[in-house]
Formats: C-alpha cells, sequence, structure tokens
C-alpha cells in the first residue's frame, strides 16, 4: 500500500431520486469526483443485504449483494424496466434520509415487474439470460441456499429460521424437495435479483477501478444469526448451537469506549476447534467471495481471532467472558489458500499484548483514528506522531461521531488539547484541521469519511453502537454537495502532504 488517501462514504449515502443510493450514476459521479480529488479510494461498509433494524453488520448472507443498491435506471436501459414502473412510488419523502420501511415495501414491487418481464419476455433478453444462468452456476455454492431460505422467510412470515417448522429448520431432505418444488419461481427471484445487483456492481466497480480508485470492503466477523449462513451451517459444528438449534452463546464486547453496559451484538459465536478441523472451509470461501467484490477487505472486530467475548445466549453482556480465538493459525491457513490478501485489521477497542502481536505477526495494517487521539495523556497510539506506516488512519469511523459533532459533545480539556497539537482555527475548519492531521502522518493509508470533508454535524452520525432504530444507518448526502472549491480544496491538502 503506498502513501495515498481516500473518502469513507457507503453506497446507502450517495444521493439520488429513489430512497436510498444505488449503483447508478450518482455512484459513477462520486467516482469522477475521487478521480479529480485525487484521491485513490473508496472505502464503503459491508455491501449486504439489511433486515431487522437496517444495520450492513447484520445479513441474512455473508455472500449476497443488497437488492437496495439496484438501481432502476440501468434496469430500464436492460430493457428491464419501463419509467412508468418505478416513477410513482413512494421510496421516502426526505431525500437526505432513509425510510426503509417504504423501501424495504416499495424496492421489491418494482424489482418483482422486472423478474416478471424477463420471464414472460425470456426470448427478447436472450444475452441477458444466458448472462443469468451462467450466475447461477458460477454462485451455487452459496446462491440455492441463500435463495430457498429468502423465499422460506416469506413462506414463514418472516420469523427466525430456528423458528421454523422442525423438518426444515433442521433441514431434512425431504423438506428441502418439498420447499423447493413448492417454491421455484421465488427462488429464482432470489436468484436474479442477486444476478441484477452482482452486474450492477461488477460495472461499477470495473469504472471505478479504471480511475486508478481501489474499493476497501467492509466485512463483519460474525455471521447474523437469522441468516442462510447460520441456517445452512447449524449442524455442521462451525456455530455454537444447542441440540434445538438456539444460540449457546453469542457474541459482544465488554464495556468500553462505546457503552458503560457492554454490547450484546447476539450472533452465534463460532465453534474454533470445529473450524479448524474442517481447515477453516467456510471462511476461505467467504473471504475468497469478498475479494471478488472488493480490492480490500475491513476485516471487522479483528481482536475477536485472537479472543472473544462471549455471552450466554440471552443473558447481560456484563456477564460474559474472554475465550481464545484460533490466532495466527487462521491467518497462515487463509493466507496459503489464498495468497497474500489484502485485509485491514480493524483493531480498535481493548487491545490485549496477544491481539497486538497477532496483528505484528499478520503484517496487516491497523486502524488509527484521530477522534480517539485526545481522551488521554501521552503514550495515546492515536495521537499522529504514534503511528507507523503500515496502518490505515481515520479521522473518524461509521461508530463515532462526525468531527464537528465531537467537539460539540467531548470535553473541554479534549478539546484543548485537539485545539493546541493540530493547530486548529475556525478559518480553516476544525474538521479540515483533523484531515490535516491524518494526511501529514506517517500513515500509508489516510480515510476521511464525506460527513468530515462537508464539515457536517452530529445530524450526519452514521451509527451509534449499542443502539437500535433512531436515525442509524439513515444518513444520506444532500444533491450537489460537492463544488469545484471543495474539489480542489481536497486535491490542494493530498498533493500538499503527497498522497
Amino acid at each position: 500500500m503506498e502513501r495515498c488517501s481516500g473518502i469513507l462514504l457507503h453506497i446507502s449515502s450517495l444521493p439520488g431520486p429513489y430512497g436510498i443510493g444505488t449503483f447508478g450514476k450518482c455512484a459513477y459521479d462520486f467516482t469522477d469526483f475521487l478521480k479529480d480529488s485525487r484521491q485513490h479510494f473508496w472505502q464503503i461498509l459491508p455491501l449486504g443485504a439489511t433486515s431487522f433494524g437496517d444495520s450492513p453488520y447484520q445479513s441474512p448472507s455473508a455472500f449476497a449483494l443488497n437488492p437496495y443498491f439496484i438501481d432502476f435506471e440501468l434496469l430500464r436501459e436492460d430493457g428491464l424496466l419501463e419509467k412508468s414502473d418505478y416513477d410513482n412510488y413512494d421510496f421516502g419523502q426526505d431525500d437526505y434520509c432513509i425510510d426503509f420501511k417504504k423501501i424495504y415495501i416499495n424496492k421489491e414491487k418494482v424489482l418483482r415487474k422486472a423478474f416478471k418481464k424477463i420471464k414472460e419476455n425470456s426470448f427478447y433478453f436472450n444475452s441477458l439470460k444466458k448472462q443469468f444462468l451462467d450466475f447461477i452456476k458460477i454462485n451455487s455454492f452459496w446462491l440455492d441456499d441463500y435463495s430457498l431460505f429468502m423465499a422460506l422467510k416469506l413462506h414463514f412470515n418472516g420469523i427466525q429460521w430456528n423458528e421454523w417448522d422442525k423438518d426444515i429448520k433442521f433441514r431434512k431432505q425431504n423438506a428441502i424437495c418439498y420447499y423447493k418444488e413448492k417454491y421455484t419461481e421465488e427462488i429464482q427471484y432470489f436468484q436474479f435479483i442477486q444476478f441484477i445487483a452482482n452486474k450492477q456492481w461488477k460495472a461499477l466497480k470495473n469504472y471505478i477501478n479504471q480511475q486508478d480508485i481501489q474499493i476497501i470492503g467492509d466485512i463483519p466477523i460474525y455471521a447474523a444469526g437469522d441468516s442462510a449462513d447460520c441456517w445452512v451451517n447449524s449442524q455442521t459444528g462451525i456455530f455454537k448451537f444447542d441440540n434445538n438449534l438456539d444460540p449457546s452463546f453469542v457474541a459482544g464486547c465488554p464495556p468500553d469506549y462505546f457503552s458503560s453496559e457492554g454490547q450484546y451484538w447476539g450472533n452465534p459465536v463460532y465453534n474454533w476447534d470445529v473450524n479448524k478441523d474442517l481447515n477453516y472451509v467456510w471462511w476461505i470461501s467467504r473471504i475468497e467471495h469478498s475479494l471478488k467484490i472488493y480490492d480490500w477487505i475491513r476485516l471487522d472486530h479483528f481482536r475477536g481471532l485472537e479472543s472473544y467475548w462471549e455471552i450466554p445466549y440471552n443473558y447481560s453482556a456484563t456477564l460474559g467472558s474472554w475465550r481464545k480465538g484460533p490466532d495466527i493459525d487462521f491467518i497462515n491457513i487463509i493466507k496459503s489458500s489464498l495468497g497474500n490478501v489484502n485485509i485491514i485489521a480493524e483493531d480498535l477497542g481493548f487491545m490485549t499484548d496477544g491481539v497486538k502481536e497477532l496483528l505484528k505477526q499478520s503484517g496487516f495494517p491497523g486502524m488509527r483514528v484521530l477522534a480517539f487521539a485526545f481522551d488521554s495523556g501521552k503514550g495515546n497510539n492515536h495521537l499522529p506522531h504514534n503511528y507507523e506506516k503500515n496502518c490505515v488512519a481515520y479521522t473518524g469511523t461509521h461508530d463515532n461521531d462526525t468531527i464537528i459533532g465531537w467537539f460539540e459533545h467531548t470535553s473541554e480539556e479534549s478539546k484543548k488539547r485537539a485545539a493546541n497539537y493540530l493547530k486548529l482555527d475556525i478559518k480553516e475548519g476544525y474538521n479540515w484541521g483533523f484531515i490535516r492531521g491524518i494526511f501529514s502522518s506517517n500513515a500509508n493509508l489516510a480515510i476521511v469519511p464525506m460527513q468530515d470533508i462537508l464539515g457536517l454535524g452530529s445530524e450526519a452520525r452514521m451509527n451509534i453502537p449499542s443502539t437500535l432504530g433512531g436515525q442509524n444507518w439513515k444518513w444520506r448526502m444532500k444533491p450537489n454537495s460537492i463544488s469545484k472549491e471543495l474539489i480542489e480544496k481536497l486535491k490542494e491538502i493530498t498533493e500538499l502532504y503527497e498522497r
């Protein structure tokens, strides 16, 4: 990784007319902005589908893409939609805040129109149909189970898979055959939607890469409990489930900077001994697939590979305990199977000597967050003079406040430290003082959330950890936010610090 910089902005936060960001024109326009301002990385959050809570970190599949990101105009260019097919739906009245309920209800109605058209007029879509069949064949290792899972979710009115009828919950072969036959068309619909999402993303990513820009994707360390991954592997032993296929233990973290009560994530934890016996086959498949979707992977909660916080199912996070992870053995197997993988380790939170040693042995770059640098005194490794080259420096992440919001809510002592250290002044803008702080640092890569580039406050915060609902994951960038002056300002600071 050479010395360079980039922007953090999730696809959902792009502007556009249909309620949520997509793989369409606004994404191409944002790519042009990155190129014009001399950025070489675009970091996004997980591209997986969302479900209850709208978090991209709790997806019904570790492999599927989010159908919300499918662009209607691109479907129209493919002949699968007319403008009248989608122009009269309500996708939300606020252009700057996602209405997930309306997106969930109305986007699917439009996508089913596109599916109906290709089903009823397949003669006119021979080329597209061949691409579709090829996609099904290449991706059958995850697509078949995922599409059946989604059809079953509709059949059982959205309840979690471990509350389904016993025969299909336990994946009895006769039940699987019965539901596959009963819901053949539904299964094809979900396969089709994944084909379209992947087709549009591949075209966008190709364009991004042609501009000398790389994509950093984000993958959660854990699979969502209510996911095709957990259902399919509920009896393989790679997750800790009891005899009734309820989680025995779930993931979270102890009390920390973000939450004094700790965090109860609810994801089933891995049985790492069984994963090792199986040569981490599910993980290898997941990472290999992710590296086809992204150029780099940010592995969320990297410290869980060294040790992880295990909580008894349905108990408080404070009652959890530390358990040993797979450590360097896991990383060595991944590297021996896939080669030198492009992974960024999210090494935030409670860091032990063991985690630090694992990061060092892995060779992966870790993360430094300037917003964390001023809440303690000397020796804080988030202070730029403590950065090593092999790290990624951020002003902030999706899980903490914007820089302007941080200034509104942090202590006077922390503000004073930041002002003295970064030589902040109102004329330059406190957000630009922080950007200057990481751009001038020794870190090979500097990443800035788009909210900090725009100088937005807490109203633009992406997520508040340990909270559900509210404004989490809903922020969108306003149309025409990017001016020529902004491009020149970002370009100037990028070239000044040789990024």
